[in-house]
């Protein structure tokens, strides 16, 4: 079973290549118009996929231990790059992949890993996950990913998005719970019910969007303004530490290197119970990302 004060206190979720598509069609623009619309495309291909290696690089030189990503996004290939670029081994951090929604539709689960394997050049994931409880699939996509637990393929075996039924429901089909729980969590929804069955099924509970994606409703108010004042840090480093002070391990997602070694800078520094109590009442109960028990999972 999985020790849970060994685990890493915060994540880093580089997301697809295309998370920089900002930057990619600006820069595009200029390369275009200088070396022409074909060796423009090419030159910015090249150097977004470099930008993009070079942040997972970073991230590890930071210190980041958890590098999390899908096979929704890719092979993994970059990543791997990156983490060589830091001079890291591959034991040097958790890396954790999912599997897709289409593969759980199309029975690709085990292909669909294996490729993963290729692309993250290694012979096992820390961690397997599946991205959504795919209505009609997820059941038979955990049993599948128990067995190749059992091949040696994986470590630990997680899920993303599932609600309490949905872990209650992998538990009645394996006689397994899942080793964790990968779902949105910020101050303005935070998953109290769900986090307090994770906790008593020692299922390791990870944020995503854990600073609700900037959302005006958090940084805005005044209440969190003066805490960031009162501890000298920014909204989002007081933010990722309510999360580590609940047990949740944050999984942040920005490839702004000041950004990365920023959301380090959270451990010299404890939140007051009075404190998280005041962020504990921003929670609304208000998602900003997709209901799992209420969406269209081709579209995911």
């Amino acid at each position: 079973m999985l020790d849970l004060k060994d685990v890493p206190a915060i994540g880093f979720g580089p997301d697809d290549l295309w998370y920089m598509k900002g930057y990619y069609h600006s820069h595009n623009t200029i390369l275009q118009k200088v070396y022409g619309k074909t060796l423009g495309r090419v030159l910015n291909k090249t150097v977004v996929k470099s930008r993009y290696v070079n942040a997972i690089a970073e991230s590890v030189r930071l210190g980041y231990k958890l590098i999390d990503f899908s096979a929704s996004y890719g092979d993994g290939s970059l990543i791997a790059k990156g983490i060589k670029r830091a001079g890291g081994d591959r034991s040097d951090v958790l890396i954790t992949t999912r599997v897709s929604n289409t593969a759980q539709f199309n029975d690709g689960v085990e292909d669909e890993f294996l490729r993963q394997l290729k692309g993250f050049d290694t012979d096992y994931m820390d961690i397997l996950m599946f991205h959504w409880p795919v209505t009609g699939h997820y059941e038979e996509t955990w049993l599948k990913m128990i067995r190749m637990k059992e091949k040696g393929l994986c470590r630990m075996l997680g899920v993303a998005n599932c609600n309490i039924h949905h872990l209650k429901r992998l538990y009645e089909v394996s006689g397994i719970f899942p080793e964790v729980n990968q779902v949105e969590i910020h101050p303005l929804f935070a998953q109290i019910e769900l986090r307090k069955f994770c906790r008593e099924n020692h299922i390791w509970v990870q944020a995503y969007s854990p600073t609700a994606r900037q959302d005006d409703r958090l940084f805005n108010p005044k209440p969190l303004k003066k805490l960031a004042a009162k501890y000298n840090k920014s909204i989002t480093q007081l933010i990722l530490k309510w999360h580590i002070q609940n047990g949740i391990t944050p999984i942040i997602r920005s490839l702004n290197p000041r950004h990365l070694e920023s959301d380090l800078d959270i451990f010299d520094f404890n939140i007051s119970e009075e404190d998280m109590r005041l962020i504990d009442g921003l929670n609304i109960n208000s998602r900003i990302r997709y209901d799992p028990d209420n969406c269209d999972f081709h579209s995911l």
